[in-house]
């Protein structure tokens, strides 16, 4: 095992106090409500100890606290972020509102993929619409799961998740779906007439100044929208702070004004966890707070916290792993023992 990190535990200290040797590592900022330190150390000791961990970031009121590579490519490498893409392709479909590119969420998918929909559709599939499919709400079958390596194999990704019967209403019960989420990124393709890869990187890229490396497409050329986006720990930890900030980043807005919050109402509910979910985050509670998430499978994390202006970034291994082994879980109790507590009694100093 490897350590390389901005902080180490024995800087830790200092930095509630916001002085010593810590102000050689961070850039001079306000000052920040802090962390408490003996809790943060024992976040990175319990961090350690997951064997599928690779990194974690704390960051306070915009201020990077503590980030360490327990194991894997460092702070600034891209890796495979799995269905945190999810949350990259909620953004767009905010900023595709914003631009007039898309009339609303209430738009019907019909007036960018009709010529898509099998030979004799469902008459809910007019019912669909952008929103929807943000929101995991169209009703659709999934193709997530066991339907998930039949649906990447087919020749043409849009026709196959268009033809799922339906499960459930459009606009009603959630209905997890890399499918669905792909369809978001073929009305982005349409609606803009560029790829979804122009977009996030002139969208999110440029004005965030993040890297935004190419990732796989269906058949049709249409960028995956729900899956295999490759972003660094940093680049999510922008991302995370974007959603914070109520969609400004340095200054300049990103999101459209009202996005955020829009995206934070719970629509569907999961069958599996019970937690809501909303425009590509998904909704919980910690330690009496709200905490909204982006997450990707094996431990691909995006935790923001805004009553404690708390953002944490947290990626792990991506390989196929032992679902009981519970790698998730304790991602989310690392959370909500150690990390929440630490920014609650680091507000008190």
């Amino acid at each position: 095992m490897h350590r390389r990190a901005l902080l180490t535990s024995a800087l830790i200290t200092p930095l509630v106090g916001a002085c010593g040797p810590a102000e050689a590592l961070l850039p001079a900022r306000e000052p920040t409500t802090g962390l408490d330190a003996a809790l943060l150390e024992q976040a990175d000791a319990a961090a350690e100890a997951l064997p599928r961990l690779h990194t974690m970031i704390v960051a306070r009121d915009g201020q990077r606290l503590f980030e360490r590579v327990y194991r894997g490519p460092d702070l600034d490498t891209p890796v495979n972020v799995k269905s945190a893409s999810k949350s990259v392709i909620a953004a767009l479909g905010g900023i595709a509102i914003g631009q007039g590119l898309f009339e609303g969420v209430d738009q019907p998918i019909s007036d960018f993929l009709q010529d898509r929909f099998p030979a004799q559709p469902d008459p809910r599939l007019r019912e669909v619409t952008i929103g929807h499919l943000l929101s995991m709400q169209a009703g659709l079958g999934s193709t997530s799961g066991g339907n998930y390596g039949a649906w990447v194999s087919s020749r043409d990704w849009v026709r196959a998740a268009l033809a799922r019967p339906f499960e459930a209403e459009p606009g009603g019960r959630m209905v997890y779906s890399t499918g669905t989420s792909h369809l978001a990124s073929a009305c982005l393709t349409r609606a803009s007439g560029r790829s979804t890869l122009e977009l996030t990187r002139g969208w999110l890229g440029e004005p965030l100044g993040i890297e935004i490396p190419a990732w796989p497409a269906d058949p049709q050329g249409i960028y995956f929208g729900g899956n295999d986006m490759r972003l660094s720990p940093l680049a999510l930890l922008t991302f995370g702070e974007l959603y914070r900030n109520d969609g400004v980043h340095d200054g300049t807005r990103v999101l459209p004004e009202g996005w955020v919050k829009a995206s934070w109402d719970g629509r569907g509910t999961s069958r599996w966890s019970g937690n809501p979910y909303g425009y590509g985050w998904w909704i919980r509670r910690s330690g009496g707070h709200d905490v909204y998430f982006a997450w990707g499978y094996g431990g691909q994390m995006v935790f923001v916290v805004p009553a404690l202006n708390l953002t944490v970034v947290m990626t792990s291994d991506s390989s196929p792993m032992d679902s009981r082994g519970g790698h998730v879980d304790a991602l989310h109790g690392l959370l909500d023992r150690v990390l929440v507590p630490a920014a609650e009694r680091g507000a008190a100093v």
